[in-house]
């Protein structure tokens, strides 16, 4: 009977750049820069803030990832704290738009599915669909169509992230963190020779 492979000691990690979390969140990143650039006045703290959440949840996915090989723990909260940020952000959207009166879209707007349907890879994407949007119906206006793109890839980013918070703590459960890897592994080599 051949023998069972052992446990490594570190588990693969760091891959988050395969993470369809961490590229939506980075997309949303890349987009929330351009949109302040171009819709928040540069001395506002809210330019800043909002910019900030959105690179906190891009650098807390990978933070968290790389931690992983000798922390659950921490990925499981840095993973969380990237979360928070994106509801933060997302408020900040929410905020400008009912600040100048345009319409935040429902989950069922057709736009916004067109938007999500799209799976846009980059800003310059994004920014297409919404001049695309803008020349079929001039009523929608460039600030009301990028922050309601924005918000629509920040929601997407939260679901993604809320599913991998999930799975991170049933892993969790059911293998426990370092520390019990250690023991498993140490025991197999012990019992070994």
């Amino acid at each position: 009977m051949p023998e069972k492979p052992s446990e490594p000691l570190l588990p693969p990690h760091g891959g988050y750049r395969k993470l369809k979390s961490f590229q939506v969140t980075q997309l949303a990143y890349d987009v929330t820069v351009r949109f302040c650039e171009k819709f928040i006045d540069r001395f506002s703290r809210t330019r800043d803030q909002m910019v900030q959440a959105a690179r906190s949840g891009v650098q807390n996915i990978a933070e968290g990832s790389v931690a992983s090989g000798t922390s659950k723990k921490s990925e499981l909260f840095l993973t969380n704290v990237a979360r928070a940020s994106l509801e933060e952000l997302k408020l900040d959207y929410e905020d400008f738009l009912r600040h100048r009166s345009l319409p935040l879209w429902e989950r069922t707007n057709p736009l916004r599915q067109e938007l999500i349907d799209r799976r846009c890879a980059t800003a310059d994407d994004v920014a297409r669909w919404c001049k695309a949007a803008n020349l079929r119906d001039p009523s929608k206006t460039f600030p009301e169509l990028s922050a309601n793109a924005a918000h629509a890839l920040i929601s997407a980013a939260i679901g993604l992230l809320d599913r991998q918070i999930k799975s991170l703590s049933e892993t969790f459960e059911k293998e426990g963190g370092f520390s019990e890897r250690m023991h498993r592994v140490r025991s197999a080599a012990r019992s070994k020779g």
